[in-house]
């Protein structure tokens, strides 16, 4: 699992059945450094997500990626490569 920033939401048209309706975010994987700095960016290479959480921009999520990211829809098969699976509400990260 990684951590990363939601930048945005992706509207696909048209529509993918197999993500019933699910939101696709944009997230922004966050770099140790700029976790440590607590200065709110990301730093690493964008990427889309499913989420079924409801994450706000702005806000940071925790996400898998690979064959853990599709887990979620067992015994379905979706075509996804990101999952959010927790927002965070807080972190510490020690120096």
């Amino acid at each position: 699992m990684r951590l990363g920033i939601v930048r945005g939401h992706v509207t696909l048209t048209p529509a993918v059945e197999a993500y019933g309706g699910r939101t696709l975010v944009v997230v922004e994987p966050v770099t140790m450094e700029n976790l440590r700095a607590n200065n709110g960016l990301g730093g690493g290479k964008a990427l889309i997500a499913i989420d079924e959480l409801g994450a706000a921009e702005g806000q940071m999520v925790g996400f898998t990626e690979g064959r853990e990211a599709a887990n979620p829809f067992w015994p379905g098969a979706v075509p996804v490569d990101a999952y959010c699976s927790l927002i965070v509400d807080s972190i510490d990260v020690g120096q």
